[in-house]
């Protein structure tokens, strides 16, 4: 294969990162525009109230041929989730209804632990372990996914009082693994303290890919029992699914807790579309050439930090999560005090302009862009917004 066709099949491979095509704004709008929603710019990133990300053509190309066949789901479901394993090289996979779903099927597995009787109980925990240990400083707003199968949730701060938590009614430990830095136990202690009792370890890490050793790394090299990971995010699969990943026979009891089964996760339902997209989506990230795709959002920052640098009294500067969404950003700062309008005001006009720009709100006088679902030339739009608001 020539240099050139080596260079061209890169390209093709990193498009994806954009939504894989230019944005097609008479077609995107259309849909939406009969319904009277308006498309918009998404400077915040993979997150679910903006639509997550957008498909790249090989998962839509995946999605559309799985939804013109019959199959039988569960055995669709067993073999998805042992090519993903086999892709990821964990004990075993499922694909779920998202990183929330996740939640509650790795907290009925826990709680059950295989057991079909169990299962059909809850949420009458009467019998069986039921709580679910997590620090105070890793609550997430999503505990009700664990206490909708009946778990009660147990909060501790210090190693001391993990060990005096964990007992005959201990069904799990939970660990938020963007809240890694807060907290007084760390993630080794965690984990340890789990193996030592034989109690299940779940790390919630919905927004963790990339860099996409964390796919197996939570599970092979830290010893977490089960891992959730968002399919609708970095990964760029389907929105409403998501990957559990981890020990074999918990993921197994974790499967017969989700639809089409009866139950706790009957409303958990992920379809044949779903599934195959989510396996093509983790094929896809495998070969992507993800330092191409930093490298272009680089460049993206770069180029928005030199339209803001005229706009004087603000600051314009790359910035890159420490963990959860670790690609770059851009950060603007500025003293309130001293210069107008208000990040509040900024945030707020973005979002009244046409279209609208979503970005993320830090705080006073500080807002962060993501540049990671932006398409075609939206960063430059959006930087010189930013700049008209500012001079206006």
């Amino acid at each position: 294969m020539n240099a050139t066709r080596r260079n061209l099949l890169k390209a093709a491979a990193a498009a994806p990162l954009a939504g894989g095509v230019a944005a097609k704004t008479n077609g995107r709008a259309s849909v939406y525009g009969n319904l009277g929603v308006k498309p918009v710019i998404n400077g915040m990133g993979t997150v679910t109230v903006l639509g997550g990300s957008i498909m790249p053509p090989e998962v839509i190309r995946a999605m559309d041929e799985a939804a013109q066949h019959f199959i039988h789901l569960p055995e669709l479901q067993k073999k998805a989730g042992a090519r993903i394993a086999e892709l990821l090289k964990v004990q075993a996979a499922m694909v779920t209804g998202g990183a929330a779903s996740s939640i509650t099927v790795a907290t009925v597995a826990s709680i059950t632990r295989g057991d079909k009787k169990k299962l059909r109980q809850l949420p009458d925990t009467a019998g069986m372990p039921f709580e679910v240990i997590q620090q105070k400083t890793h609550h997430s707003g999503y505990e009700h996914q664990m206490t909708l199968a009946g778990a009660r949730i147990i909060a501790v701060e210090t190693r001391k009082e993990l060990e005096a938590a964990i007992g005959p009614r201990t069904a799990m430990l939970f660990y938020l693994n963007k809240a890694e830095n807060h907290g007084q136990i760390q993630r080794e202690e965690w984990v340890r303290a789990g193996k030592e009792r034989s109690v299940p370890v779940f790390n919630d890490a919905a927004a963790d890919v990339p860099p996409k050793e964390n796919l197996s790394r939570y599970v092979n090299e830290q010893g977490f029992d089960l891992v959730a990971f968002s399919g609708g995010k970095g990964l760029l699969g389907p929105q409403s699914a998501g990957l559990l990943v981890g020990r074999k026979d918990l993921i197994e009891a974790a499967t017969e807790a989700q639809s089409p089964y009866g139950g706790i996760g009957r409303g958990m339902k992920v379809g044949k579309e779903e599934i195959v997209g989510m396996v093509a989506a983790v094929e896809r990230y495998l070969r992507v050439d993800h330092d191409a795709e930093i490298r272009e959002l680089d460049r993206r920052v770069a180029e928005m930090i030199g339209i803001l640098a005229k706009v004087s009294g603000v600051q314009a500067s790359k910035h890159v999560p420490r963990i959860a969404n670790e690609v770059p950003h851009l950060m603007i700062e500025w003293d309130e005090a001293a210069r107008k309008p208000s990040s509040r005001q900024v945030h707020d006009r973005l979002i009244a302009g046409d279209p609208p720009v979503y970005v993320l709100h830090q705080g006073a006088g500080k807002l962060m862009v993501s540049v990671w679902m932006m398409r075609a030339t939206e960063h430059r739009i959006v930087a010189r917004r930013i700049r008209e608001i500012f001079e206006a």
